[in-house]
C-alpha cells in the first residue's frame, strides 16, 4: 500500500504546467524582415560641422555614331565612278578636238622614199666561210607637208636582206628636212653573214634567172616640227621590196621592180 505522503507527491507533480512543443496554428505569422536599405547619412544642417553631402554620380551618356547603311556606301561609290568616267570622257573629247584641229590646220602626210640606185662595191666569200657584202644605196626622201618639218635623229637603221639572211646594214645621216623638200641620201651598207658558202651558191643560182629579190628595211627615229613646236620622237618603219637583175661587184645594178611601204609608229 502506498503511503499518504507518496500519493500527495504524485498529485502535486500532476498539477504542474509543462510547456507544449506544438506551435499554435492560430498565432499570427512573424513580420517580414525590413529590406536592406543603404543607410544614408542625414543631411547636415546649413552651417553644421558634419560637412557637405558627397555629389551624386550621374551616368555619362556617350552619343552613338549611327552606322552608315550599305545603300549610302553604294551611292557614294556610284557617284565617284560616274565623276571619273565623265572626267575621262571629257579629256578624250578635248584631246580628240585638239587632234582634229591640228589635222585640219597642218594636214599631215607621211614622207615617202624611193630607191634610185643600188651598187655592190664588194661581195666575196671570206676564209672563215662568212659572206662579206658592201652596198651603196641612193635614196630620195620626200617631205610633202607644207607646214611640217622632219628632224631625222640618231639611231636609224637600214638593212638589206635576201630571204631570211641579212647581207648588210647602215644608218641614215642626221639632218632636218624642211617643208615640201626632197633630199637625196647616199648610204653605205656593210655586213658579214654566217654560212656564206651556202648563201653565195644560192645567190649565184638565183642570178641565172635575172631576178633576185632583195628587201630593204628602214627603221628611222624622227621628230616632227609643227610651226615652231618640236614634238616628241616617233619612228618611221617600213621598207622596199626590190627585184634586181644581178649582184655583180663594182657595177650599177638594174632595179626591175620596187614597192615601198612605210608607216608611223608613235
Amino acid at each position: 500500500m502506498l503511503s499518504i505522503s507518496r500519493i500527495s507527491g504524485l498529485m502535486a507533480d500532476h498539477q504542474k504546467v509543462h510547456p507544449s512543443v506544438d506551435v499554435d496554428v492560430e498565432a499570427p505569422p512573424p513580420p517580414p524582415p525590413p529590406p536592406n536599405v543603404p543607410s544614408v547619412p542625414p543631411r547636415a544642417e546649413k552651417g553644421s560641422a558634419v560637412g557637405h553631402d558627397p555629389p551624386l554620380t550621374q551616368p555619362i551618356v556617350v552619343p552613338l555614331t549611327p552606322a552608315k547603311s550599305p545603300k549610302i556606301n553604294r551611292s557614294c561609290c556610284c557617284k565617284c565612278i560616274c565623276w571619273t568616267v565623265s572626267l575621262i570622257a571629257l579629256l578624250l573629247i578635248i584631246l580628240g578636238a585638239t587632234v582634229g584641229i591640228l589635222y585640219l590646220v597642218f594636214k599631215p602626210k607621211l614622207p615617202n622614199y624611193s630607191i634610185d640606185s643600188l651598187k655592190i662595191s664588194n661581195l666575196q666569200l671570206n676564209f672563215d666561210m662568212t659572206l662579206y657584202a658592201q652596198f651603196d644605196v641612193k635614196i630620195t626622201a620626200n617631205n610633202p607637208n607644207k607646214k611640217i618639218g622632219i628632224y631625222y635623229e640618231k639611231g636609224s637603221r637600214l638593212s638589206v636582206w635576201y630571204t631570211n639572211a641579212q647581207l648588210c646594214q647602215g644608218s641614215l645621216p642626221n639632218f632636218y628636212q624642211g617643208h615640201q623638200n626632197k633630199t637625196v641620201l647616199n648610204v653605205a651598207l656593210t655586213g658579214q653573214t654566217e654560212s656564206g658558202n651556202t648563201l653565195m651558191r644560192t645567190l649565184q643560182d638565183q642570178q641565172q634567172t635575172g631576178r633576185i629579190p632583195l628587201d630593204l628595211k628602214v627603221d628611222a627615229p624622227v621628230a616632227i616640227k609643227l610651226g615652231r613646236l618640236k614634238l616628241r620622237k616617233v619612228r618611221i618603219l617600213g621598207g622596199c621590196m626590190l627585184v634586181v637583175d644581178s649582184l655583180t661587184s663594182n657595177n650599177f645594178i638594174s632595179i626591175k621592180a620596187s614597192n615601198c611601204k612605210f608607216r608611223l609608229k608613235l
